[in-house]
């Protein structure tokens, strides 16, 4: 057996302070060096960074602190007490990301295949405990193999108080999880708890029981990929963003951090502000058709309200009839919510939404405004969708705007119908400021529809049934379908040109800046929903 396994000393001396300090040094090369050879060339075969590898290309160089490097499991049986590594297959330690403090753990595949066991599980419990006590963003980098089997029930607890810390830092510090190899079993519960999910194509897995198991009891065959690879978890919406190559994740992962507060208690970042906030965005004229029924792509609208167009957006692969992500308006981050009229036609069905009422949460939490664009036919009607809980699921929507304290600006852009119209952050729950653009239509369903239902008798009993139709339909446009209806009645603040939309964000915006609203107390904090 190896020194670098069973962690000996290889018979150095130990008589006095400077055998002692090169004892140490001795065996602290070791925990670094970690991986033998052979490990760490399968790691590459793989298209894979080892941990360390990891850590030094995510923080800023020179900046990670490690702990308890030396530890090791106190496991006996089935032989894996021969074998005592130093770290115990898990990095751990804090450092700075552009500056800004950051903790991360990262899964050593090399050692016993990253499996979680007692001690490995402890060093990532200090870590969340020293993260969420500190108020600092916490970054796991998941490469491991799941419960470490020798060490049993021990290995299990372990897992138990993860998901336990995942639950109570949420909502308190942005939680990352990183997937950069397999994700089995119970192990996967933890990145969904986290905020935000990062996948590489081809190396990152998750599932709870893998293809062998799914086989023997439905006699499905399915690989790896297939079943819990990232494109398949981008589509479901439990991938935030899917990446090629891990440089790519980590990157990425830089950059969304710039977006996000160290903690709840904290407001975003600022950037610069040398986009001039009083730009005029001539290109909504012609991007935004007006005919209520044309698609246009609503990412061309928050790109051109934007600081120079910069916007990330998460979720993408998922759910495309709604769009939600982080930019920056006059240096200030903000959360965006916008009907995609290229999906769909911009309706809200389930899972858009989950997943708007998971990205409003979030934005609530972290004191991130929330602008929403909205231009929503309604909700998507259908047998499936009933049967399936869409009142449920858009109540979490209605729920998540209206709990939200945080600045809210509603932007009606073109139709807005129904109770999809009341859901999409109106002034009737609670948001700030609504602006709506010449263009907009609001009522409680298009009047062709409306027509139908209102003079239904009226229209069969007439000579010239589609002309009455039309003459009908008009009257019902100019009463009740034009774009000041709602001005004139305090439920839209101001009509707006379109190409000041940008201006008219930042000047509320800047006004709200000092909101402050205290919800009714509930039992520690919660509520059912």
């Amino acid at each position: 057996m190896g020194a670098r396994e069973n962690g000996t000393t290889s018979g150095l001396p130990a008589e006095g302070p400077r055998d002692r300090t090169a004892e140490l040094a001795v065996i602290r090369q070791r925990a670094v060096d970690g991986l033998n050879a052979e490990a760490e060339a399968r790691q590459h075969r793989l298209g894979k960074l080892t941990a360390r590898e990891r850590i030094d290309r995510l923080l800023d160089p020179g900046t990670f602190r490690e702990l308890e490097m030396l530890r090791r499991h106190r496991a006996t049986d089935f032989g894996i007490g021969d074998r005592r590594p130093y770290t115990d297959g898990v990095i751990t330690g804090w450092g700075a990301i552009d500056g800004r403090k950051v903790f991360v753990y990262a899964h050593d595949f090399g050692i016993f295949g990253g499996s979680l066991g007692e001690a490995h599980a402890a060093k990532i419990h200090k870590v969340m405990d020293l993260a969420e006590s500190s108020g600092v963003p916490l970054i796991g980098l998941n490469d491991g193999a799941g419960a470490r089997i020798q060490e049993g029930v021990l290995a299990l607890a372990g897992y138990g108080g993860i998901f336990r810390r995942n639950v109570q830092a949420s909502g308190v510090i942005p939680q990352i999880s990183v997937m950069l190899g397999p994700c089995a079993g119970g192990a996967a519960y933890s990145p969904a708890l986290t905020d935000f999910v990062l996948m590489v194509r081809e190396t990152a897995s998750m599932y709870v029981t893998g293809p062998d198991v799914i086989k023997a009891v439905t006699g499905e065959e399915i690989d790896f990929e297939g079943l819990g690879g990232a494109d398949v978890h981008a589509r479901s919406g439990q991938a935030t963003f899917v990446h090629d190559d891990e440089d790519d994740a980590l990157g990425t992962l830089r950059y969304l951090l710039s977006f996000l507060p160290a903690n709840n208690r904290e407001f975003p970042p600022e950037g610069p502000v040398d986009d001039p906030v009083d730009r005029p965005c001539d290109a909504l004229l012609d991007i935004v058709p007006h005919s209520p029924n044309q698609p246009y792509d609503v990412r061309q609208v928050i790109e051109e309200i934007v600081d120079h167009g910069e916007f990330l957006e998460l979720q993408q692969a998922w759910a495309g009839n709604i769009v939600i992500g982080l930019a920056r308006i006059g240096g200030h981050v903000v959360g965006l919510v916008a009907n995609q009229p290229m999906v769909l036609a911009g309706v809200l069905d389930i899972e858009a939404s989950q997943k708007a009422a998971r990205f409003i949460r979030f934005c609530d939490c972290f004191n991130i405004p929330l602008v929403t664009l909205v231009d929503v036919p309604g909700f998507l009607p259908g047998v499936d969708q009933e049967h399936h809980a869409i009142i449920r699921n858009g109540a979490k929507l209605l729920y998540a705007y209206c709990e939200a304290t945080v600045p809210r600006i509603q932007v009606l852009m073109r139709k807005a119908y129904g109770g999809a119209y009341i859901v999409m952050d109106s002034r009737s729950i609670g948001t700030d400021l609504s602006f709506a653009w010449p263009s907009n239509e609001v009522a409680v369903m298009g009047a062709e529809a409306a027509t139908n239902v209102i003079h239904r008798r009226t229209i069969l009993a007439a000579e010239n049934p589609q002309d009455t139709r039309r003459v009908l339909i008009e009257e019902y446009q100019r009463t009740l379908m034009h774009p000041y209806y709602g001005a004139e009645r305090g439920l839209v603040d101001d009509v707006i040109d379109p190409r000041d939309t940008r201006s008219a964000i930042h000047a509320g915006l800047e006004m709200l800046r000092s909101k402050r609203v205290s919800l009714p107390q509930r039992k520690h904090g919660n509520s059912p929903l």
